[in-house]
């Protein structure tokens, strides 16, 4: 479902993504792990095409994102870890804004929010002003607006900032139950237990390398370690050299 093939990204002289080849099925939920500095947010504004790479090829469900962006970007859906929302918008309005934008039938958008509102605790909130959303309710609403239009492929960067103990438990059964829907979830996150948790698949990515990937039994058999911490630990510590 998410086809990379050489994909580089320069700021003048830094290279933030070297060479990068991935490919993620439907279904997968996907774990892209690293430091501060990796390259894991850069990849992921390239994959939504909200950033051009300097070379390589992106393509979502077939589709190339370079030459495509708007089709792609249909089958898309984002959640950045600073996300933007109209702030002088109700909570309502700002759903019902989303589902234009995707050109959502008005009775499915109906349906959805009573789903997604009730399921996040938004229904007492749909006449507030975003700009009156505590952090956590703004999130919320994110992930709700997100949903919304269900697509094919789903981008979290940083899924559980913000956001208290239930609404983590929520998260994490939902993106499953995405998943185990045919949902494609390519997520970052330094909570290494999320990752370990929900992660089908791992890739670990250092100065824009691809340092390891596969299944974290995988990754046991070629690096050690008894959990991910150890592996990404070894793997991304100051003085290893990338790709040993």
């Amino acid at each position: 479902m998410i086809e990379i093939r050489e994909l580089v990204k320069n700021y003048g002289a830094v290279q933030a993504v070297r060479g990068l080849t991935l490919d993620v099925p439907r279904g997968e939920v996907f774990c892209f792990l690293g430091p501060n500095g990796a390259g894991k947010t850069t990849t992921i504004k390239i994959l939504t095409g909200l950033m051009r790479p300097t070379s390589g090829v992106v393509r979502i469900g077939g589709i190339d994102v370079r030459e495509f962006p708007l089709e792609a970007k249909k089958l898309m859906g984002y959640i950045p870890d600073m996300p933007f929302l109209y702030e002088r918008m109700t909570v309502e309005e700002v759903f019902r804004f989303t589902g234009d934008l995707y050109d959502v039938a008005a009775e499915a958008v109906e349906v959805s929010l009573g789903l997604y509102f009730g399921m996040f605790g938004l229904l007492e909130q749909r006449d507030t002003l975003v700009r009156d959303l505590s952090h956590g309710m703004r999130q919320r609403l994110i992930y709700a607006c997100t949903f919304l239009h269900n697509p094919s492929v789903l981008f979290v960067d940083e899924p559980l900032i913000g956001l208290d103990p239930y609404t983590i438990r929520l998260i994490k059964d939902l993106l499953r139950e995405k998943a185990r829907a045919g949902m494609t979830i390519f997520l970052t996150t330094h909570i290494l237990a999320l990752a370990q948790d929900i992660g089908d698949r791992i890739g670990i990515i250092r100065e824009g390398n691809l340092c390891a990937l596969g299944t974290l039994a995988e990754l046991r058999t070629a690096h050690g370690g008894h959990g991910l911490e150890d592996i990404f630990l070894k793997l991304t510590r100051p003085g290893v050299v990338v790709g040993k």
